[in-house]
């Protein structure tokens, strides 16, 4: 994405109290620069990641209200919150990773995978 672009779209989202997914290094981040995950357990865009699993790998979490945009929905989890999905799969962050860009979770149990762009 083009710096104007990304200036632009950050500023939008800000504005509008939306949620925002950034890039970093050709994946997919949180507004903090957090890499982000799926888990090839999950199924139809269902989260199968509760519990001691979700301390290691905490649900991406929205509100109903906002929106991150194409490619980007909400979807329910069994505690009544909302987990953002991309392409329909959740998506996580993994409490391993310590600063921006880290993606040390990826290929972990040969089930979790950064998202890339």
């Amino acid at each position: 994405m083009k710096p104007t672009k990304f200036l632009a779209a950050l500023t939008a989202a800000l504005m509008l109290g939306t949620g925002f997914a950034a890039h970093a290094q050709g994946m997919l981040a949180d507004k903090n620069g957090m890499t982000l995950y799926t888990f090839d357990k999950d199924a139809g865009g269902v989260s199968a990641c509760y519990d001691d699993c979700a301390v290691k790998w905490p649900p991406y979490l929205g509100k109903a209200d906002e929106t991150l945009g194409e490619g980007w929905t909400l979807v329910d989890r069994t505690d009544g919150t909302k987990q953002w999905a991309y392409d329909g799969k959740p998506v996580y962050l993994f409490a391993g990773d310590k600063a921006k860009g880290d993606a040390t979770g990826d290929g972990l149990g040969d089930v979790w995978h950064v998202i890339k762009e």
